[in-house]
């Protein structure tokens, strides 16, 4: 796929003109990784605005006792490390491969340079960016204000989603999780959100083999977020 087409179908650039486009895609470095290939690490001095052409990668922090805390799992066509975005710090947590990925790169300085020589984009990617903290902060007063079972369906609702694939009788979520993995999403431990599959699976609103999840009922795993 030409680069124009990559970046259009990208959130931050999406609305952009194809001379604007341009521009960007000039500036853009494509580079490849292996699965469970680092990315960048937390803490490294920040290059730049990432973004996913193909595969899939996993945000994560690492605390003081070294467990990995997964803040969120991405697909093609989604960014991370835009808080980097005219903004020469180091990056605020690590970025894995977790499968065979081709990523996309803006170093800050060509960015910068960019927006310099034209205005409109960059006020399309303040818009842009003003919407995603406005999403960052309605996602924090939903985990504050919900239980571990709503909690847990909107995850399992949002990677289906963005991950969903349809299987007989339902539709799977086509990421390999282990329960850990979507215990950090949800922001609990692995004990509580194992039971909460399991009363899920005895509902028969999803089903679980190993590391893969199938949602059976959607309409009932949507009521669960509402609780």
């Amino acid at each position: 796929m030409p680069e124009l087409e990559y970046l259009r179908n990208i959130s931050i650039f999406e609305e952009l003109p194809p001379n604007d486009l341009a521009a960007i895609a000039e500036v853009t470095i494509e580079r490849r990784y292996k699965k469970n290939m680092i990315i960048f690490m937390e803490g490294e001095q920040g290059e730049g605005f990432h973004y996913i052409k193909s595969g899939k990668v996993k945000i994560v922090q690492i605390s003081q006792d070294g467990r990995e805390h997964i803040i969120n799992i991405l697909g093609p066509g989604e960014v991370f490390a835009e808080v980097l975005l005219f903004n020469h710090g180091s990056y605020p947590a690590t970025s894995v491969a977790i499968e065979d990925s081709v990523i996309g790169m803006i170093k800050n300085n060509d960015l910068e340079n960019v927006v310099t020589q034209n205005s409109r984009i960059a006020l399309h990617i303040i818009r842009v960016m003003s919407r995603k903290l406005i999403d960052a902060q309605r996602k924090i007063k939903t985990l504050a204000l919900s239980d571990t079972l709503s909690r847990t369906a909107q995850i399992l609702v949002r990677l289906s989603q963005q991950y969903g694939q349809p299987v007989a009788g339902g539709v799977q979520i086509a990421v390999d999780m282990t329960r850990q993995d979507l215990a950090n999403l949800v922001g609990t431990t692995r004990e509580t959100v194992s039971r909460v599959l399991s009363s899920m699976k005895k509902d028969k609103v999803i089903d679980f083999a190993e590391q893969q999840i199938i949602i059976l009922d959607e309409k009932r795993l949507d009521r669960y977020q509402e609780r």
